[in-house]
């Protein structure tokens, strides 16, 4: 009989392996979807032609998997069923905003053993395809991340068991500063008149929390007086960057408890992120009201 567990780890393997093979379409698509298309997604944002683009040829890719249960997408108002078996997430395209200045996007992922939504406490994988000077995918499993290079969809180990650097170096804060809290707002300054510390901020969630990946840190999209639940999707971006950077090493946080710790009553909810080196997310945590 097969072990249950090791089913669960060949269809994981088998999603992200196709996820990498969808990364040179995806990125071979962009300079001719530069352009906004009619309506916007759920969450009430415009759509380039490259996030449906992206959306769609994941979908089509995923779909004949066995073992993929169900398909949702921050491009989509609803979960799509295709079959029996893990639930994945996608933001087929974060940081889409970029594609007009040429900066760095990406494919975040996030695979879960139950329908969603659902909470973090089910993640199997996460990871992400970052669409930077070279395409590479971060990808966490098991407690632990590695970061592959990807040539022609191929992945080629560069870095296994990777974690946060023990001395941060990066703050990088989303979000309106003056629609901050005034208690955020606080341990921004306090942030910036930290020696060694430098502001990169770069308007892709993924590109920004790789930084942090790579040279330590604090990332925050915080609530803001706006939005005081927060701006980022919990199933799509909160848990899976949550789960990154926690088997990184690092500690994640929705101001009050780890970002894995919360369970969405739609698949488009949305949460604070707080996300970084342990010392500093526990800093923030505790200047938060």
């Amino acid at each position: 009989m097969t072990d249950p567990s090791s089913r669960a780890d060949d269809v994981v393997d088998a999603v992200v392996e196709t996820l990498c093979a969808a990364a040179p379409s995806i990125r071979a698509g962009l300079p001719g979807r530069r352009v906004y298309e009619e309506g916007t997604n759920p969450s009430g944002e415009r759509q380039l032609e490259a996030d449906t683009y992206a959306d769609e040829l994941l979908l089509k890719r995923l779909r004949p998997l066995d073992g993929v249960g169900e398909y949702a997408s921050e491009e989509r108002a609803d979960v799509i069923d295709i079959g029996e078996g893990v639930s994945v997430a996608l933001d087929p395209l974060d940081g889409s905003t970029n594609l007009k200045p040429n900066n760095v996007m990406g494919t975040l992922y996030s695979i879960y053993d139950e329908p969603l939504p659902t909470g973090g406490e089910n993640l199997l994988a996460a990871g992400y395809i970052l669409y930077g000077p070279v395409t590479t995918l971060v990808a966490a499993r098991d407690g632990v991340v590695s970061e592959y290079i990807l040539e022609s969809g191929i992945k080629r180990p560069l870095r296994e068991e990777l974690t946060l650097p023990d001395d941060p170096a990066i703050f990088s804060f989303g979000g309106r500063v003056n629609r901050w809290f005034d208690d955020f707002e606080a341990f921004a300054r306090e942030t910036e008149r930290t020696e060694g510390m430098k502001l990169r901020y770069g308007g892709s969630m993924i590109g920004d929390v790789n930084q942090i990946l790579h040279y330590g840190g604090v990332f925050a999209y915080p609530a803001q007086t706006d939005a005081p639940g927060g701006k980022l999707r919990q199933q799509f971006e909160g848990f899976p960057i949550g789960y990154i950077i926690e088997c990184a090493g690092g500690r994640s946080s929705d101001g009050e408890q780890s970002l894995l710790s919360g369970t969405p009553d739609g698949i488009h909810d949305r949460v604070p992120v707080y996300i970084g080196n342990e010392p500093l997310v526990e800093s923030l945590e505790a200047r938060l009201d």
